[in-house]
């Protein structure tokens, strides 16, 4: 079969069990909420698949995801004691698990009062929740110009809600585990997540990926970030998932005036990893803070693209993404900073950082300015290069052996990026596994 014939295969076997899953939905499939994904899927029919001929997945080749053949909406059996050797030693709050893409209730704990943070699963928020989900469903990630974003929108079924009341501080973080279940077998699941900050309120949010089991697993997920004015916003997003994961994932994120948003997204393992986080700062005085840190080795390909819409004026966003990259892993970086006529005094800055160790390791970067105010601040570049052999040599020479020495100075290279997680126990949970990986 060639790769058209694969990605049409591909395609026709989601429409089709899109078409199945409609005919037993009754008087639902009438309601305003499907009429948006009945919309998707018709965008997704148009779309297809991208393929390296379209720009922005130009070094991203989803052939080799497509030509697996997966399981939908599929059970599993996974238990607590499962888990176990999953868990963060020492993390505490509100952990919720999703296991290939449901929410299990079992495995999750709340602990937070109800009047500060309102949770529940996503397809259990359609029901109680109408009237929010169908404010905010949809309206931020856009799916007419991306597939993936089409084809999760037009299954949206799962996933998580949370809403944080207007004044509400939430002490304990709220952390989303994602697990797939692809131990016998190939596993596709779509998430669907909206997060709703209210005025003045603030929340940390964790959401972790992994996939359990030797088979196929595909997490195709989109996160809806709703920042109200003066709200305050901590988002972490760690990928550390098997060899034979493909992941795509999008976050979109809206912020009001007066508003923060902080977002460190680290991707430690995964075969094919394909980040989305796109920021429309569409209040005056909001800020945006993002952190980035990628390790592919053997022959992972992590692929980070972001956007900062600034459509308002006197904003202010900063941008670090870092990449180590060996053996014959490739990563992608693709920044865009966008400056809306009327958003004057802007201050923007970007850069990108990367280390390549090994002669068949690659890395692309595109980093991108489109200014369209005057009276602005913006900067963005980019590097990528071999170890430091000066600083190598140094440590050499005051008794440091080679090997400890490279590792040490990639470590540093990468705790500027997880440094600025405040989740304590994640961090040094991140710590503890990017030392093992930089002494192999």
């Amino acid at each position: 079969m060639n790769s058209n014939q694969e990605y049409t295969s591909f395609k026709d076997q989601l429409i089709a069990a899109f078409r199945e899953g409609e005919e037993r939905m009754n008087g639902e499939s009438k309601s305003a909420f499907h009429q948006v994904r009945r919309s998707a899927l018709q965008s997704f029919e148009t779309l297809g698949f991208p393929t390296i001929r379209h720009e922005e997945w130009k070094y991203s080749n989803v052939k080799s995801m497509i030509g697996e053949q997966y399981s939908f909406d599929d059970g599993s059996s996974l238990t607590a004691e499962d888990m176990a050797p999953l868990q963060i030693p020492n993390l505490e709050g509100n952990i919720l698990f999703f296991v290939n893409g449901h929410y299990r209730a079992d495995l999750s704990q709340i602990v937070s009062p109800a009047t500060h943070l309102q949770i529940k699963s996503f397809a259990e928020a359609q029901q109680t929740d109408a009237e929010t989900i169908g404010l905010h469903f949809s309206r931020y990630a856009d799916f007419q110009d991306s597939a993936f974003t089409a084809l999760n929108t037009a299954f949206a079924q799962d996933g998580v809600f949370i809403r944080i009341p207007d004044n509400k501080v939430v002490d304990q973080p709220v952390i989303l585990r994602f697990i797939t279940d692809a131990r016998y077998h190939n596993v596709a699941v779509q998430p669907r997540n909206l997060i709703v900050v209210g005025r003045n309120a603030e929340v940390k949010v964790a959401e972790s990926y992994r996939t359990l089991g030797d088979n196929a697993g595909f997490t195709n997920v989109v996160t809806e970030v709703v920042v109200a004015a003066e709200a305050r916003v901590e988002h972490y997003r760690i990928q550390n998932d098997s060899e034979r994961a493909y992941h795509i994932g999008r976050t979109q994120v809206n912020q009001a005036d007066n508003s923060h948003y902080y977002n460190a997204t680290i991707t430690l393992n995964g075969g094919f990893v394909r980040n989305d986080l796109n920021i429309v700062l569409n209040g005056q005085h909001c800020e945006s803070f993002m952190y980035g840190l990628y390790m592919p080795n053997g022959k992972q390909h992590v692929d980070n693209h972001t956007l900062v819409d600034h459509a308002m004026p006197n904003c202010y966003s900063n941008e670090l993404y870092k990449g180590i990259l060996d053996d014959k892993g490739t990563g992608v970086f693709n920044g865009k900073i966008y400056v809306r006529p009327d958003a004057q005094k802007t201050n923007a800055y970007q850069s990108c950082k990367n280390v390549v160790l090994s002669p068949d390791a690659s890395m692309n970067t595109k980093p991108q300015l489109e200014i369209y105010a005057d009276d602005v601040k913006c900067s963005h570049g980019t590097t990528t290069g071999k170890m430091n052999e000066e600083a190598l040599f140094y440590l050499q020479s005051r008794g440091i052996p080679k090997d400890a020495a490279r590792t040490l100075l990639l470590y540093a290279f990468a705790e500027e990026v997880v440094s600025n997680i405040k989740i304590q126990p994640i961090r040094e949970y991140l710590e503890g596994i990017i030392r093992e990986k930089l002494a192999l």
